[in-house]
């Protein structure tokens, strides 16, 4: 309440100059992660203008980093910093700031970091005009607030929604009922099950005994778009009483995985559905989740039950359904043990060992105890065998550790890493000791080996000239870097989006045009630090 309270009376501006339309909204559930922000259509197209929202300074400039593309972030005075994401260029100001430190550095990627003296900004100043750079799907603006100090995720309609219009009230779609395994049934059943809402009062009767737990398929709308968006707030009530609520905003980054478990991830990648459940498992600490014990419902009387779901948008528009369940006695299944090696248990330091292999899991990774399927692959020949944990992908909270024991010499060990195979194959850096290959892994769907990288990066010249573009690529660890020089000079690279390709335009470097032939050198640099150097002559 005294988050809400302080944010209303902080008002910013828009950060573009036209009526906004979004295609996501901040905290829509996604594999792995929420979303961070919210995307503001453009269009359709790139170079659209983008303003400051607010007062603050310029505290620094990404490029290439993740999947931002060129961000820009700003820091504002009332403790908020609001980010600019996937953005084609800079104004010629900021931009020159930028080239500055890239050319001091000779980097042409990294974080750029400035003073607040540098580039201060005042509220619906233009800084950049829009783009698709990193993992853009299409020409957006990927907008984030963040709380400066912890640098919690904000939902940024609470300081611009006053630009936005939306008198829609969300929809629910329907609900799952996920009996508690030994201890509950659901319309006879012991599994979870999908019941739509064909109307906000459902009239069917639904029976239930002992333990249930909820979770509710819906989501938000407005009407400048079609768009379909993630839920604000959710309530549950049984019989008027609050048993749970979630409130989408103020999220710390470092929970961004435990979506996996508010959400049915497993639903979701069979259907491409997110059910949101409307209780918490223990390892699930989530701070913007709150339950009446944990949200499970006790169905321990032969009476009726009266559900309600209140579905509330960030602009109070707000939306009910209702169904009844009626208690009904039955008896539960008995369960079978689980061998206690095979469980990862959420609560606690775990070391799991197969033959050639360690895994250390520390607590609070995983949702709740786990019964792990672990499978070894042997690999004759190989640097070691294969090895995986879970029959299903299952990601971690957080990356855990893994050891794999190496069973052959290569001639340098520095080149050596973890491989993850779920569908394709992933570098996962690592480093050798005494023997084993340790890395990080978050996955106990994929299956883990060791791999060995001592070819470098592969480099085609596109075109030579005024403007040079030159191809990269790396079919094992991948490319971490790349430097230009001209006669010795450090020249700047930058990304062609959605491409291999990597540009330089030579009016853009302090190279002065002489009409006569250039030495230009290009290295390519993977992430196990094998090199290619390119050369070639060019006329400019």
């Amino acid at each position: 309440m005294l988050i809400e309270l302080l944010l209303a009376a902080i008002s910013y501006g828009s950060p573009v100059n036209y009526e906004i339309s979004l295609a996501g909204n901040f905290g829509e559930p996604r594999p792995n992660h929420f979303h961070g922000g919210v995307d503001v259509k453009t269009g359709g197209v790139e170079g659209k203008p983008i303003f400051s929202i607010g007062d603050g300074y310029i505290s620094n400039v990404t490029i290439g980093i993740g999947g931002y593309g060129n961000a820009l972030y700003i820091h504002h005075p009332e403790g908020y910093t609001s980010v600019y994401c996937h953005l084609k260029k800079f104004t010629p100001q900021i931009q020159a700031m930028v080239r500055k430190f890239q050319y001091a550095n000779k980097c042409d990627k990294g974080n750029f970091k400035f003073k607040f003296t540098d580039l201060p900004v005042s509220r619906g100043q233009l800084v950049a005009v829009s783009g698709n750079t990193g993992s853009s799907q299409a020409p957006h603006l990927h907008l984030e607030i963040h709380d400066t100090r912890t640098w919690n995720m904000m939902d940024p309609l609470d300081f611009i929604g006053n630009h936005i219009s939306d008198g829609y009230a969300p929809l629910g779609h329907g609900f799952m009922a996920y009996p508690v395994f030994g201890e509950g049934k659901f319309c006879g059943g012991s599994g979870k099950q999908t019941f739509g809402f064909s109307s906000h009062n459902l009239t069917r009767k639904f029976f239930a005994w002992g333990k249930v737990g909820f979770g509710i398929w819906a989501n938000d709308y407005m009407e400048i778009t079609y768009n379909r968006y993630g839920m604000r707030h959710t309530q549950l009530l049984v019989d008027g009483k609050e048993v749970f609520n979630s409130n989408v905003n103020d999220i710390p980054t470092t929970d961004n995985m435990m979506v996996n478990s508010w959400g049915d991830y497993e639903h979701y990648l069979r259907y491409n559905v997110w059910y949101m459940k409307s209780f918490i498992k223990p390892g699930n600490l989530l701070p913007i989740l709150h339950a009446v014990n944990d949200g499970i419902v006790d169905f321990n009387q032969e009476r009726e039950y009266h559900i309600t779901y209140i579905l509330t948008d960030f602009k109070g528009n707000q939306s009910k359904y209702t169904f009844t369940i009626q208690g009904k006695k039955s008896v539960f299944p008995k369960i079978s043990p689980v061998k206690p090696e095979k469980i990862l248990r959420y609560d606690r330091m775990n070391n799991f060992q197969l033959p050639g292999l360690m895994l250390i899991v520390p607590p609070y990774y995983v949702e709740d105890n786990v019964a792990l399927q672990p499978s070894i692959k042997l690999q004759p020949g190989k640097l070691s065998d294969a090895y995986k944990f879970a029959a299903a992908p299952y990601p971690l909270f957080n990356y855990a550790k893994i050891s794999i024991r190496l069973k052959k010499k290569v001639k340098d060990n520095s080149k050596l890493y973890i491989i993850s195979n779920l569908g394709p194959r992933h570098y996962l850096d690592g480093f050798y000791q005494a023997g084993w290959v340790t890395g990080k892994v978050r996955e106990m769907g994929a299956t883990y080996e060791i791999g060995y990288d001592d070819t470098p990066p592969t480099v085609n010249a596109v075109s030579l000239g005024k403007q040079i573009t030159i191809g990269i690529n790396d079919a094992e660890s991948g490319i971490s870097g790349y430097q230009g020089y001209i006669d010795g000079h450090f020249v700047l690279f930058e990304e062609v989006p959605k491409s291999p390709w990597v540009r330089c335009n030579l009016s853009d470097t302090p190279i002065k045009p002489t009409g006569k032939l250039h030495q230009l050198k290009f290295i390519a640099t993977d992430f196990r630090n094998n090199k290619r150097i390119f050369t070639a002559q060019i006329k400019y």
